[in-house]
Formats: C-alpha cells, structure tokens, sequence
C-alpha cells in the first residue's frame, strides 16, 4: 500500500471536515490537525482556504465526471441504455465515497469558487446536458429544459441516496430496478 503525499492527506482531511461542517466552520488549523501536518505546511501547498477549496472540488468534480465518463455506452445505442449507465453510475460513485458528494453538492461551497471551479461545474452539467438533447433528439426524452429534467433525475438521486446512506432504505437490486424505471419514467416521452 502506498505511503500518501501531503497534500493528498490535506484533500482528506479537508473533504471531510468541508462535507461535515461546512466551509465557513472548518478552519486551516482544523484541517491541520486532522491531516496531522503542522499548520504552516498547508500554506506550502495552499495559499488560502479558498484556494484549498477550490483545488478539491475540481479535484473532486472531474473525479465524478471520470467515473460517469469510464465505460459510457455512446450512440448509437438508444438512450435508456445511457440512462442506465448513468443512474448506476450516481450511485456508485456516491457509495464509494458519500463524504465527496456531499462536499460537491453543498450550495454553500459555491459562494467561493474560482472561474476554474465554475468551469468545472459547467463541463459536468455540459455532459448531462449532451446526454438529454440526444435523448430529446431521438424522440426518447420529454421536451422540456434541460435544468427541469436534470433536477428531476439528479434532485431524487441526492435524496435517495441520502435515505441509503442513513439507513432508511436498503438499495437491495430490485429497489434499485424499480428506482431507475420510476426516474426514467419520470423524464421520457410517453
């Protein structure tokens, strides 16, 4: 197993405190402690907390991409079939590592991003976005803005994921079948 850098238990240290407490109440010298670094070596890496913030959530925002991205089934296969591959793939992403989606969904982060971080967020919504013109040019997904359909695919994920992770709902696989269906349902022509 390989030793992690600094920096790396920096990001660590940060993702969690950021996803648990928020930015405002995470301070450097708590991110120091929790990364067991001395708190003058946070500014070797980082200039400000600010600057921290934002490397992570590009960091973290291409991660998830990536993940979305990895074995993508591209046309021209219908697109249910990447629906599918992107509601799995929500989920997975978010059972790996529940902490950094909470950190990249947390409204509050976005008060402090850098053009960079904003940038980040826009190539992610531009691949969702691709995915639901294709699917509304092949006469699959309803007519409707693109904003209004991704929140109502994206906006259930976050709460359902969010039950499983609280142990309110076991993600047993025919849940998960039935879940996918009803989000699918709820954006496709009819």
């Amino acid at each position: 197993m390989a030793k992690s850098s600094k920096k790396d238990d920096i990001y660590a240290a940060a993702l969690t405190l950021f996803a648990q407490r928020g930015f405002d109440a995470t301070t450097m010298p708590m991110i120091a402690d929790s990364a067991q670094v001395g708190a003058g070596t946070i500014y070797r890496y980082f200039t400000n907390k600010e600057v921290l913030l934002n490397e992570l959530f590009q960091k973290s925002i291409r991660e998830f991409l990536d993940a979305l991205k990895q074995g993508f089934p591209n046309e021209p296969i219908p697109v249910r079939d990447q629906f599918h591959h992107i509601f799995r793939g929500l989920f997975k992403f978010a059972e790996s590592d529940p902490d950094r989606l909470k950190f990249i969904n947390s409204t509050g982060n976005a008060l402090h991003f850098h053009d960079e971080s904003k940038e980040s967020v826009n190539e992610f919504m531009g691949f969702l976005n691709e995915c639901i013109h294709k699917g509304q040019q092949q006469g699959a997904i309803l007519i409707l803005p693109t904003e209004a359909l991704m929140n109502i695919v994206y906006g259930a994920f976050i709460h359902l994921f969010e039950h499983f992770n609280k142990g309110l709902l076991e993600a047993t696989p025919e849940l998960m079948n039935q879940l996918e269906e009803c989000l699918w349902n709820a954006i496709r022509v009819h």
